[in-house]
This record gives structure tokens, C-alpha cells and sequence, in this order.
């Protein structure tokens, strides 16, 4: 009798764990659990969507360590292979720190790599570089040997890390944008040698806009996803979108598409179209690798199905633990 009951209490805390624990079938969330990463940016090529991300390194109770870029591939959106770093900050020899947000574009058969840094003391504040490469995973090196982008690019900002964050569009007519910004949201037209701007910065800023732009285009519509802060209500940052018949506007806000990510002040969007299905990612700090558990510096990269309405607006999204492994809903 007194077996049976240590049988089933036994079977009763196995259960309780099990119900616990995280959901590792390959492709649940987070989808990448070999690192902390961040701010991720999908690029699909062929049959194969290659993601690109920060590395977040921050030990015990740092806020961000971030020294490098990874990118990981799949074919199924379940598995997930792992490239290596493609660069590290210290490659454009101008900045001084902080492997930031990133997006990789391919145009004139080459890789192009935007980038938020740290400029070095000649040009204070944030930047944006841009490197290029003849394959996706790199190796990329310095396309310019200088930013593409500084602070002082954007005089009418409000702060010193305002130009981050970029997000490359290639449009129809083949001509290039970029957008940008914490705070302030900005866009600029390339040059076609994908170093230069183009014309003049316009800002864009919509509604509750505090950084992490990401554009893409679906039928005639435009979309301009961000992360939002509504300071007056919220604590941590959500995810909310506009909408443009043209890169060039009027912008129409549309609401928010999703909430924040578990544990994570920050969010970061991007967004895909693969093999016929669209994908949001984002990133939360759920995710656990040996005595660190999630935080601000170590957050971990998710996706979730997308899906519009007949409108062209996006269908709010709910984070879940199963992401793309969840039954069609």
C-alpha cells in the first residue's frame, strides 16, 4: 500500500514536470536553443530561409553584450542548421561596439548586410553599416569602409542611438529603400551601388514607434511592422504595424498585431514568405541554456504562422510554446 502511494506520487510529480517543461519538438519555441539570440531577420533564398540574428552574450546581470552576428538555415522551419558567425562588430573597423539588429537583402548577385554599431568617437552615437557578400552565410566584409548612416545624418532626433534597427526593402521598379530608427522611424532610398542614400531622409514615425522597423510588401500593400511602446499603458515593448499604398506613404496605422514577448522588455519583428506561407518572428527571453536563465541580454528567437484578411490586414497573432508545430488555427 505504502509502494502504491510513493507509485503514484512518483507518477504525479512526472506528470506536474512534464507539464512544466518547455516544448523542445523542433520547431517549437524559441527555435534557436544552442545560444541567446536576438532581433532576428529572415532572408529566403530557393528552397532554404536563412535567419539572421545578434548574439547575445550577457553573463549574470548585464543588460547587453553583443559582439557578433550568427545565421542559422532550414528547409522546413522545424530544423534548424546552424552557420556560424558571418562577422563580428570589430570588423568594420569604425565602430567600437554593439552587434545590433541586422538585415540581409540580395541584389546585383551579391549578399548586402545593413547593420545597427556604436561609431567610434569620430561620428558619436549609433550607426548604420553595411557589408556585403558573395553568398548568404557569409563571409561579409566591409562594403563601404565607412557608415552608411550616423547620428549626425539625423540631426532633429531626440537622442544619440536613434539610427538603428535598419530594414531594406528592394521595390518593384528595382530601386532600394531603408528604414530605421529608435524613437524616430526614418527611410531613405539607396543608391543602386547599395552604400550610399539616395535622395533625402524622410521621417515616418507612426504611432507608439519605438524601434525595430521591418518592411515587406504583400499584393499592393506596404507594411511598416514595429516595435511599439505605448508608455502610458505598457511596460514592455509590443508589436503594432502601418500600412502604404507606396514606400513613400501616407502611412495608415493599423493596430497593434501582437504583445510582448515572455520575459522580454524588447521585441524585434520580421517577417517572410516561404514556400507559400507567411512566418512572423520575434524573440522573448524564455529560453534557459545551463545556469543562465533568459533576460534582457539573453533573449531567444521564436516565429509564429501569419496570417492577413481579406483587407490585407494582418490577423493579431498569439505567441504560443508550440510556434509552427501547433495544429492549423
Amino acid at each position: 500500500m505504502v509502494r502504491a502511494s510513493r507509485l503514484t506520487a512518483m507518477l504525479l510529480l512526472t506528470s506536474a514536470v512534464a507539464s512544466a517543461a518547455p516544448d523542445v519538438r523542433p520547431g517549437a519555441n524559441p527555435i534557436i536553443r544552442d545560444t541567446f539570440t536576438a532581433d532576428p531577420a529572415p532572408l529566403v533564398v530557393g528552397d532554404r530561409l536563412y535567419l539572421y540574428v545578434g548574439h547575445d552574450e550577457a553573463q549574470r546581470d548585464e543588460m547587453f553584450n553583443m559582439k557578433e552576428w550568427l545565421v542559422y538555415s532550414t528547409t522546413d522551419m522545424r530544423h534548424w542548421t546552424r552557420h556560424g558567425p558571418i562577422m563580428k562588430v570589430s570588423d568594420f573597423t569604425w565602430a567600437k561596439k554593439d552587434a545590433w539588429a541586422s538585415q540581409t537583402i540580395f541584389k546585383n548577385g551579391r549578399y548586402w548586410f545593413y547593420a545597427a554599431v556604436e561609431h567610434d568617437d569620430t561620428h558619436p552615437g549609433k550607426a548604420i553599416a553595411v557589408a556585403v557578400s558573395d553568398r548568404p552565410t557569409g563571409p561579409f566584409v566591409d562594403a563601404k569602409g565607412s557608415a552608411l548612416i550616423t547620428n549626425g545624418m539625423t540631426p532633429k532626433g531626440t537622442h544619440s542611438w536613434e539610427d538603428i534597427d535598419p530594414t531594406v526593402l528592394t521595390d518593384d521598379d528595382g530601386t532600394t529603400w531603408i528604414a530605421w530608427g529608435n524613437r524616430q522611424c526614418y527611410i531613405a532610398r539607396l543608391k543602386p551601388n547599395m552604400v550610399e542614400i539616395d535622395g533625402p531622409i524622410v521621417e515616418i514615425t507612426p504611432p507608439h514607434f519605438e524601434e525595430g522597423p521591418w518592411l515587406h510588401k504583400r499584393g499592393g500593400l506596404y507594411y511598416l511592422t514595429y516595435a511599439s511602446l505605448d508608455r502610458a499603458t505598457h511596460r514592455d515593448e509590443r508589436v503594432s504595424y502601418s500600412t502604404a499604398p507606396s514606400l513613400k506613404g501616407p502611412w495608415t496605422y493599423r493596430g497593434e498585431l501582437t504583445g510582448s514577448g515572455k520575459y522580454s522588455f524588447t521585441i524585434h519583428p520580421g517577417i517572410a514568405r516561404f514556400k507559400g506561407a507567411w512566418y512572423l518572428f520575434l524573440h522573448n527571453a524564455a529560453l534557459t541554456i545551463g545556469d543562465l536563465n533568459g533576460a534582457i541580454g539573453r533573449r531567444a528567437v521564436t516565429v509564429e504562422p501569419l496570417r492577413y484578411k481579406a483587407d490585407g490586414a494582418m490577423i493579431p497573432v498569439v505567441q504560443t510554446d508550440a510556434g509552427v508545430t501547433a495544429p492549423t488555427r
